[in-house]
């Protein structure tokens, strides 16, 4: 235990933390993700992280990147203490002192529609294909998939209730009837096979009162990729980002898809219209509306 003459000990500290973090709401993978970081800033400094100064958070960021550490994990980090100096702490001056590195933002990988039919069709049984489904047809998240229980579809209004989803939002999804049709297949064969418990999860894990966990999920879209031929890098989240591009090139309105996939800000959503390829190919080129640059070229219409 580290421990500081003038100070309470680092555990006190890190149960005054996890409280606060409590309070708001945050999910346990977010708590021990920021309690994981401000402990690595602890260790940097060989003392009580409530001793820090400004000078500490500045060797502290020069020391990651000096290490090589990746801007997703130096802003991860950039959260967490400053959720530590600003909430516990109540030293929001300290906050204020940490940079956010700038990390460019990637095209997502998509799906073609046919390549999401081969990894529907490979799904190795009932219960994963209509998760795969659910996580296409519906565009959620991993986390928002396994935390599905039976009593969350509404197959009279063709929704799917999503609890506490990212940020503990709550928000209806989208229920197509296809979906609805793979969900009754696998809740006949689960309950066939007593894996559906009443009130219980919608894809229970290995044992019936766990739900599917993440990586089990992963795992099985990884195998169907990979028994379908499809060379792209495939995870579960290809499927919701294949949700999101396919309604765009349908011309669905972007706030629509916005709502449909709990973003609680538009620019997140936009960065789709990035891989909408009909809408990129809807579009005519100025270059196009000039008169014929190449002999005995008709003009292109338009």
């Amino acid at each position: 235990m580290i421990s500081h003459p003038s100070h309470r000990p680092i555990s006190a500290l890190r149960a005054r933390m996890i409280e606060d973090m409590r309070v708001r709401g945050f999910t346990e993978k977010t708590r021990n993700e920021y309690v994981r970081n401000v402990r690595a800033f602890a260790v940097f400094l060989g003392r009580s992280p409530d001793t820090a100064t400004v000078e500490d958070l500045r060797r502290f960021q020069l020391h990651q990147t000096q290490i090589g550490m990746q801007p997703p994990s130096i802003n991860s980090a950039v959260s967490a203490l400053r959720f530590f100096f600003t909430v516990t702490l109540d030293r929001p001056d300290l906050a204020r002192r940490l940079t956010v590195v700038p990390q460019p933002r990637r095209i997502p990988a998509v799906l073609s529609v046919e390549e999401v039919t081969l990894l529907l069709r490979a799904a190795t049984t009932p219960k994963y294909k209509a998760a795969f489904a659910t996580a296409y047809g519906a565009g959620l998240r991993v986390s928002e998939v396994v935390a599905l229980k039976v009593g969350d579809i509404d197959s009279k209004r063709m929704l799917l209730r999503v609890e506490r989803g990212k940020g503990g939002r709550d928000r209806h999804a989208m229920l197509s009837p296809q979906l609805l049709e793979l969900l009754r297949v696998w809740w006949r064969e689960g309950r066939r096979r007593s894996l559906l418990l009443p009130g219980g999860w919608l894809f229970p894990g290995r044992n019936p009162v766990e739900p599917l966990s993440a990586r089990q999920f992963c795992r099985a879209v990884h195998a169907a990729a990979q028994a379908a031929g499809i060379k792209k890098r495939v995870s579960p989240h290809t499927l919701r980002h294949s949700f999101a591009t396919h309604l765009l090139e349908q011309d669905v309105d972007i706030r629509v898809i916005q709502t449909l996939l709990g973003h609680a800000k538009l620019d997140t959503t936009a960065l789709y219209t990035r891989v909408a390829n009909t809408t990129i190919r809807a579009v005519t080129s100025p270059l196009d509306r000039l008169a014929p640059l190449i002999e005995g070229r008709p003009r292109p219409a338009g």
